[in-house]
């Protein structure tokens, strides 16, 4: 990882990409403004159900606005290659060092997520569920489709979404007598029936995969389940997201005019909100936390419109000053996410002490922590900011 603290950004700095981007990550350090907890002081209000249904993640199938959060972090990533492969190419750097960079990024985001994924204990807790490793475990296989052309793309979008429904398919599903509280099913809508049943919580084809996989790695006990029902191979449909904010960032870069190019936008989000519907009311279930290809399409289509938004408002119609709070997040989304991993549960913890317990109790208590947390880490945020250090990897 790096440091610079060189120039700031260019002026022909994609402004809607970082504002974006500094959304998606205020959004996650938010902790969905505690709105969970503060609806369940109002259990019978659709008012208040709407809003946890959107600031929580889904017990399984489907997915609101929450869920939406690492969706499109990763768009983003495959948006941004484009842009810094070209970068990288006018400095000269030849294929060589183009792949040393790959490979050392591939390197350090999952190092990052295997990090951020272990509390204290004797040994390191492999686990490769956080975005980072996520997106670490994809990011060689991306790189290769940088510049091959929309067919060899959509091929590989289609080659990705069948091997992993044959995979899923392929594999038996949990017999009747499956004790699934064992597994960690808790909530109702975990276990489903019929062709559905092949993507039950814990007891799918990815999860044989981890029983086997992540017991390779010294651990302090065997692996049985994840607590969430994620998985270590949900990184490769998510190569979907990825692939589409790849095409994406490329139509960006398009000798096009930006009609043309929201245009582009607009029908690439509309043709996968199709593909959503196909496949899942047909071929697989709507699951964020096995990222099923029907998901991968859902998400996809709400990135691409929500990304349109910004691209037409910022960069189209020319508003941007009211974006420099997100832009300055947006610069430095590996930063806030660390810090947010991190330092969280300390700043509420330091917030009680110079606060006092009042300001964070009652049922408007959980949203004042989330605040607290919001403002400390914009203001890092800005500080890097204001001295130019922009941390990447």
């Amino acid at each position: 990882m790096s440091t610079p603290s060189g120039s700031a950004p260019t002026p022909d700095r994609l402004v809607s990409l970082d504002a974006f981007r500094g959304l998606t990550m205020l959004f996650m350090a938010s902790s969905g403004f505690g709105i969970a907890q503060i609806a369940k002081a109002y259990p019978d209000s659709a008012f208040w159900e709407l809003l946890r249904y959107n600031t929580s993640h889904a017990a399984w199938i489907g997915g609101g606005a929450w869920d939406m959060i690492q969706p499109a972090f990763m768009f983003m990533v495959g948006m941004a290659l484009p842009f810094s492969s070209s970068r990288r190419t006018a400095e000269g750097q030849d294929q060589r060092k183009l792949w040393l960079h790959t490979f050392w990024r591939t390197f350090v985001l999952v190092a990052i997520g295997v990090f951020l994924s272990t509390s204290a204990g004797s040994r390191p807790n492999f686990i490769f569920t956080n975005v980072l490793a996520q997106i670490g475990l994809g990011y060689v296989f991306l790189t290769l489709l940088v510049g091959k052309g929309w067919k060899v793309q959509l091929s590989a979008i289609g080659v990705i979404a069948v091997a992993t429904l044959a995979a899923f398919v392929r594999t038996p599903i949990a017999i009747p007598e499956t004790d699934f509280k064992a597994l960690g099913v808790t909530e109702a809508g975990q276990t489903l029936n019929g062709l559905w049943a092949h993507w039950n919580m814990n007891a799918n084809f990815a999860a044989d995969f981890d029983q086997w996989f992540l017991n390779l790695f010294p651990r302090e006990k065997p692996f049985v389940f994840n607590n969430g029902g994620y998985q270590t191979l949900n990184f490769v449909p998510a190569l979907i997201t990825m692939i589409l904010g790849l095409m994406a960032g490329e139509n960006l870069r398009a000798n096009k005019t930006a009609g043309e190019k929201l245009g582009w936008l607009l029908k690439g989000g509309a043709i996968c909100l199709v593909l959503a519907l196909v496949t899942g009311t047909t071929l697989c279930p709507v699951i964020k936390r096995l990222w099923t290809p029907s998901w991968a399409f859902y998400s996809g289509a709400v990135v691409l419109w929500a990304f349109a938004l910004f691209y037409w408002v910022i960069d189209i119609k020319g508003l941007k000053a009211w974006t420099f709070p997100l832009v300055v997040v947006g610069m430095n989304s590996i930063a806030i996410y660390v810090a947010y991993q991190l330092t969280a549960g300390w700043i509420r913890s330091v917030g009680r002490t110079w606060l006092g317990n009042g300001l964070f109790e009652g049922t408007t208590g959980p949203l004042m922590q989330s605040l607290l947390v919001l403002a400390v880490l914009w203001t890092f945020c800005w500080w890097l900011w204001k001295r130019k250090v922009f941390i990447r990897v």
